[in-house]
């Protein structure tokens, strides 16, 4: 029988060692760094951010979550146990959830995370996304109200075909109504409710038109502004 030589038998430990050492790190990688991160601007990585941000946003409100449960053998990205509500990024796993009697929210690739408290059916305790959210709401309106009121300017007139500036408002407010079904009187939740409806048909990732898209979204804004 050939001896094996000692130092023969300690390189092969150490490189056993040094084997089982790389897995065990490959491993750990794997799970708190997701492959997806590593390629900024894919869609894998916005799937990946949009994930952290909803983690970040359920975790913020104490909200029970699973995420990629199975529903009807089909995994959903979230999934909210003590509510009965679905969150994905798929527009047919929407309707599809919905058809089946399931409460369902779509959360769109552009939509921000703490944008979900908006649309889920059960009312969220305000966190700090809910202020920044506000207050990026608010800036915008402000926007929006200053260049409305440039393009007025420059037309020449106080308002739409010679209308002074508050009939302008209020046929704008009055189309916004009109646009989104709801009465002039309709609650926030009642013009919120009239717009998930809408978008459902309008939004472009269903098949819809952009422009009719655009016209609901800024519907909702101008009745939501007149309801508070």
């Amino acid at each position: 029988m050939v001896a094996v030589p000692q130092w023969l038998v300690v390189g092969l430990a150490i490189a056993g060692g040094l084997a089982v050492l790389f897995a065990v790190l490959f491993a750990v990688g794997e799970r708190f760094f997701p492959p997806a991160a590593a390629n900024p601007g894919s869609e894998h990585d916005g799937e990946w951010k949009r994930r952290a941000e909803i983690r970040a946003y359920l975790d913020a409100i104490d909200e029970p979550y699973t995420e990629d449960y199975p529903l009807d053998d089909e995994p959903v990205a979230f999934y909210l146990p003590e509510r009965d509500v679905a969150i994905t990024f798929d527009g047919q796993a929407y309707f599809r959830i919905e058809r089946e009697g399931l409460h369902a929210v779509l959360v769109e690739h552009e939509m921000p995370g703490p944008h979900l408290g908006a649309r889920l059916p059960f009312e969220t305790p305000e966190t700090r996304f809910d202020r920044h959210r506000k207050e990026a709401d608010a800036r915008n309106d402000s926007r929006e109200r200053r260049q409305r009121w440039e393009r007025r300017r420059r037309a020449g007139s106080n308002g739409p075909s010679g209308t002074t500036t508050a009939e302008g408002e209020r046929q704008r407010v009055d189309s916004a109504f009109d646009t989104l079904g709801v009465p002039r009187d309709a609650d926030e939740d009642e013009i919120r409710a009239a717009y998930r409806e809408q978008v459902k048909e309008v939004h472009p990732d269903h098949g819809g038109e952009e422009e009719a898209f655009r016209e609901l979204q800024e519907a909702y804004t101008a009745a939501r502004e007149a309801a508070n």
